[in-house]
């Protein structure tokens, strides 16, 4: 089958990609001080001269006094960083592609003694003791109010340095996606109950995030069902409640929901075949980005950590059939891209044999 339908350009509002290939956020650990260097600058360019169309940066920490959780992971705030960003900006746009930054909190995910001050704990929905220690500070309404104005903020820097919109991370058990789950949101304020009024937190922030970059500029939500402690967990059961949830967040300014699954082939409901993707452009009409073990071959698949059982890889053309029957809109490459950075062009030329195979020691570094 053609490759041609991922090498399609995509329109969006002002927003033009020259394919419809999306680099998944990764984490890499390989900006000291939360700067990005000469070697992030140059491993993103690389994916955009090699036929990337919209590049989603590795997660970026917003200016909150416990957002990051993990050492030498990007900023985006403070001169430093902002101008580091700026030039990885510039690079992408040379090569004709476009870049949005994910905005990133952790959570309750972050551990006392980590960067940049370790007697800082993690802040959550609610708060955590250990040994009569706060390990988790559960957030006031002063915090949820400094949470959102660092997001807003990171959102108008990103503008103001050229990226081309926005990701919010609310998938992984990160923080957006506590407030979200009944498991890590027990609140009695407005911020905890029913799945509605535990969204209530997403929904502020990204209106705020709307707010601040006007009408125009692209925010893409990313969400997921399953959670990297638990790959069966569910949110939402059925279709119905899958709309209920997401049509406020819809309504709150998201242009774009970046639907992350492990495996992009796996139906989302019994008695339908379509995705999470699928049924989220079904149900929202707004444009969607499937991800999940594109592009992987099966080494990869079986070192994969706490997995469930050992999946047999999906071939691209179940990827383009879904594709061109126009399920979800963009596809994001994860670790392929990153094992291989000139994933694309290989694909769009057919030298599917000449595409890298998943490596443990292509994680170690930036290629």
């Amino acid at each position: 089958m053609s490759a041609n339908a991922l090498f399609e350009q995509f329109t969006l509002g002002n927003l033009t990609l020259p394919t419809r290939v999306v680099m998944a956020p990764m984490t890499r650990s390989f900006s000291p001080g939360g700067v990005p260097n000469a070697k992030v600058v140059e491993y993103y360019r690389r994916r955009a001269a090699a036929g990337v169309g919209l590049i989603i940066t590795e997660g970026t920490t917003v200016n909150h006094v416990a957002s990051n959780g993990y050492p030498n992971v990007p900023r985006f705030y403070g001169e430093d960083a902002l101008a580091g960003w700026k030039q990885v900006v510039d690079a992408v746009h040379a090569e004709g592609g476009k870049i949005v930054p994910q905005l990133w909190h952790v959570g309750n995910v972050r551990r006392l003694g980590t960067e940049p001050d370790a007697s800082v704990p993690g802040y959550g929905p609610m708060e955590k003791l250990k040994d009569g220690k706060e390990v988790v500070h559960g957030m006031t309404q002063d915090d949820i109010n400094d949470v959102i104005a660092a997001f807003a903020q990171a959102a108008k820097d990103a503008q103001a340095i050229g990226m081309d919109g926005v990701e919010i991370h609310g998938a992984h058990g990160y923080l957006i996606d506590q407030f979200f789950w009944e498991g890590t949101n027990q609140r009695t304020d407005g911020y905890g109950g029913s799945l509605a009024d535990r969204s209530r937190f997403a929904i502020e922030l990204i209106k705020a995030v709307r707010a601040a970059v006007g009408p125009e500029f692209p925010i893409i939500l990313r969400f997921s069902q399953w959670k990297q402690q638990d790959y069966t967990a569910r949110l939402v059961q059925t279709p119905e409640e899958l709309g209920a949830f997401l049509q406020p967040l819809s309504d709150a300014g998201v242009d774009i929901f970046h639907c992350s699954t492990r495996r992009f082939w796996e139906p989302e409901f019994e008695g339908s075949e379509l995705n999470l993707a699928g049924w989220t452009r079904q149900l929202t009409g707004k444009p969607t980005i499937t991800v999940g073990s594109v592009g992987l071959d099966g080494e990869f698949l079986q070192f994969m950590v706490n997995t469930d059982k050992v999946a047999q890889p999906a071939g691209i053309e179940g990827l383009l059939e879904r594709l061109n029957k126009q399920e979800f809109d963009l596809v994001a490459v994860g670790r392929a891209l990153l094992v291989d950075p000139d994933w694309a062009i290989k694909v769009r030329e057919n030298r599917l044999e000449d595409i890298k195979p998943f490596s443990r020691e292509a994680l170690m570094s930036l290629v």
